[in-house]
């Protein structure tokens, strides 16, 4: 089925020239690696690619090769042949970008979240799959596409993140011989590395020893949760993207079932992310209550209400599971 689909994609990227490469608010490693290696891929077969997304390039993520090319969607909406979502499980998720685009002829949607309802007239959806880089890079590779080092850095990147730097239990060994692929291409894994997860601002230090202020734990200590209000993140003048990944100092606790990161939104809406470490634990289920979604191990929400509210809420449901599993 996948050679198929991926035949019919490929297809679709050949024959048509306008593209916009498009990818989830809040992006992460994944979002914008997947980007950037399938707008450079396309641009390589001499299309016109856009390549944008709400919040433009992320500061921790401007070292990946050509991340000048991605930015925010502009004011005027453009006309294209095909756009591309990537790494999106719903279509509202792509944020502002939808409003950029005037006309289209064709949608592809390319993911890996289960929980993805399958918009757009091409799809591959593969929630085994643990990045959505991981999926680009057999679709470059069934279908030769263009894929150089930079391309392969950006994939790289994208898979690198969405496995805990390989440490996730959807890590198969496909995994690694894709990373292998990759290194072959050139990827210096060192440098990258290096790049990707030594390379953060000290506000964000100063934001996990605040946010480990807030710790609570619940179902007897299987339940590890921490909060950030608008008045911290407002004080220590953090950015959005330097909350990511800090979830996982709690997720790494020892008998820690769920880990919860709750942040208070400007909206009248709280951002819920969760982790969990037992696939008996389904947090995709839990976040589908609240109108999120995602993967059985990692899902997220955006839920209206207080902190304390939404709070209340996200560790009452969360203990039930957690109970019917004594």
């Amino acid at each position: 089925m996948s050679a198929a689909k991926f035949e019919q994609i490929g297809q679709a990227l050949r024959e048509h020239q306008r593209f916009a490469v498009l990818s989830h608010v809040r992006p992460d490693g994944d979002a914008l690696g997947s980007q950037l290696a399938a707008g450079m891929s396309l641009r390589k077969l001499g299309k016109d690619v856009r390549i944008w997304n709400e919040e433009g390039m992320l500061e921790k993520y401007s070292f990946l090769p050509n991340s000048d090319l991605l930015t925010k969607p502009p004011a005027e909406p453009e006309d294209f042949d095909v756009i591309l979502a990537l790494d999106t499980a719903i279509q509202n998720r792509l944020g502002n970008t939808v409003a950029a685009i005037k006309s289209a002829k064709v949608w592809i949607n390319i993911d890996h979240h289960p929980s993805n309802p399958g918009y757009g007239d091409l799809v591959y959806i593969n929630p085994h799959a643990p990045a959505t880089g991981e999926i680009l890079f057999e679709l470059i590779k069934s279908q030769n596409l263009p894929i150089d080092r930079a391309i392969a850095e950006n994939l790289y990147v994208a898979i690198s993140t969405d496995t805990g730097s390989f440490q996730y239990p959807n890590t198969t060994a496909r995994t690694f011989e894709i990373a292998a692929e990759l290194v072959r291409i050139g990827v210096d894994v060192g440098a990258v590395s290096q790049l990707t997860y030594e390379n953060y601002p000290r506000r964000r230090v100063e934001l996990l020893r605040d946010l480990l202020g807030t710790m609570r734990f619940d179902a007897n200590d299987r339940v590890a949760s921490f909060s950030l209000s608008l008045a911290f993140a407002k004080r220590l003048g953090v950015l959005p993207e330097d909350n990511e990944g800090l979830i996982d100092h709690l997720r790494a606790i020892h008998g820690v079932v769920v880990a919860i990161f709750l942040e208070e939104l400007a909206d009248g809406k709280v951002r819920v992310s969760m982790r969990s470490k037992s696939d008996k634990v389904n947090v995709c289920a839990i976040c589908e209550k609240f109108g999120g979604g995602g993967h059985v191990l990692a899902a997220g929400a955006r839920v209206k209400g207080t902190l304390a509210e939404v709070e209340k809420k996200i560790l009452e449901e969360t203990c039930d599971v957690l109970s019917r599993l004594s």
